[in-house]
């Protein structure tokens, strides 16, 4: 049976991530082949050197990152929360913890492993965009793994180890051999590129696309 593949690189400190996974989710309910359509995560960090949990305000911090005023930085971050209001998103920026995600992209490779890796993706998002968690902590994220179906003695035990830190580490090997220096960045059926959080629209448009086509062709090329 033919099976269309999605691969997707996100970050769960990514508030367009969010945004993006909305929009792809809203496009797979219209996509007449949903059930043959399986979506693979990979992991992407936008910052591999920050803390575990990085303390301070978030306007200042981005103003900090990009040389803006923080009068700018917290325009910047009202902007994307407007935006994913519309996609019924209430994304608590100026709330959030930040934080080095390594750790959070391990337990999901496991929770791809046990089937649940969608559950404890909204999980993890709704915790650290919503909820002010620490997404970094590695006992906040025992709990919230927990609460998305995994065992959280589990996933303790994994983050006391080395556990997934390869498959972290080909997923952004992998993004770097294909160009991807930004997330989202989705790639259906291995050969058509669409980079950031573009309209459910376009996404349906190249389901619909790759799907029409056939898979053995080879070539990759950005939509």
């Amino acid at each position: 049976m033919k099976k269309l593949i999605v691969d997707v690189w996100s970050d769960v400190v990514c508030p367009w991530c969010a945004i993006g996974d909305r929009r792809l989710q809203g496009a797979l309910a219209a996509f007449p082949h949903r059930d043959d359509v399986e979506v693979v995560w990979h992991a992407f960090e936008l910052d591999p050197s920050a803390p575990a949990v990085r303390e301070g305000d978030q306007v200042e911090h981005l103003a900090r990152k990009y040389g803006r005023s923080t009068a700018e930085a917290r325009l910047m971050i009202q902007r994307v929360i407007d935006v994913a209001a519309k996609d019924d998103l209430d994304l608590k920026l100026f709330d959030t913890r930040g934080g080095n995600t390594f750790d959070a992209h391990r337990v999901l490779h496991l929770a791809a492993q046990r089937g649940v890796h969608g559950l404890a993706k909204d999980r993890f998002f709704r915790a650290y965009f919503t909820e002010g968690e620490p997404i970094g902590d590695r006992e906040v994220l025992a709990r919230l793994a927990g609460e998305a179906g995994l065992d959280a003695e589990e996933v303790r035990a994994l983050l006391a180890g080395n556990g997934y830190a390869e498959e972290v580490r080909a997923d952004e090997a992998a993004a770097h051999s294909i160009g991807v220096t930004g997330v989202p960045f989705f790639v259906f059926d291995r050969r058509l590129a669409v980079s950031g959080a573009q309209p459910a629209e376009l996404l349906l448009q190249v389901l619909e696309r790759a799907w029409a086509s056939t898979s053995a062709e080879s070539s990759f090329a950005a939509v």
